[in-house]
């Protein structure tokens, strides 16, 4: 069965963006031997991305290119009847069903990009199979938190951690069952 993977940074106040969706705060940590954070290795793990409307109206605010065009992507809308585009499929409906179906098809790994809202919806219906949290070396106030607020408690196993020169932390978590 395949896996629902969150690779995700949050600042070390646990904030994923701030209140209005910026994340130019992560420009503002050095890495001036251009780190990856094992990003290159991870997407050869997935296939597939999950994220909501929120979430990828900010990275269309972006000005770039669809940054996942050569997976397959769905975008959690409450808006009925969207267009698909050339690069996501916009899901309305029971997302955890939806997740459910997706996790038992042939394919690679799933990659939740979040946000907070997607992010404990998925997470309350034990459907997150491992984390990769980067704990990035700044306070940001308030912002976006990494979970909306959590109606059920969900204990996670430390499989790794890597502390980087920048002052970066992965904590690579698995479900616990």
């Amino acid at each position: 069965m395949r896996k629902v993977k969150m690779y995700i940074a949050a600042s070390l106040d646990g904030k994923i963006a701030t209140p209005d969706g910026d994340i130019k705060w992560l420009e503002d940590i050095p890495n001036p031997n251009k780190l990856d954070y094992e990003y290159a290795n991870f997407l050869t793990t997935i296939d597939t991305t999950l994220m909501g409307n929120l979430s990828y109206q900010k990275i269309m605010s972006f000005g770039i290119d669809f940054p996942y065009p050569d997976t397959t992507n769905f975008v959690f809308t409450r808006q009925e009847n969207l267009a698909p585009t050339e690069d996501v499929t916009f899901q309305t409906g029971d997302i955890v069903s939806f997740v459910k179906d997706l996790k038992t098809k042939p394919g690679k790994d799933i990659w939740l990009i979040g946000g907070a809202q997607i992010n404990s919806l998925l997470f309350q219906a034990k459907l997150v199979d491992e984390v990769w949290l980067f704990v990035m070396p700044i306070v940001i106030g308030t912002g976006i938190p990494l979970f909306a607020e959590m109606q059920v408690e969900q204990a996670m196993k430390l499989m790794e951690s890597n502390a980087y020169p920048t002052g970066v932390v992965l904590l690579k978590y698995g479900l616990e069952n």
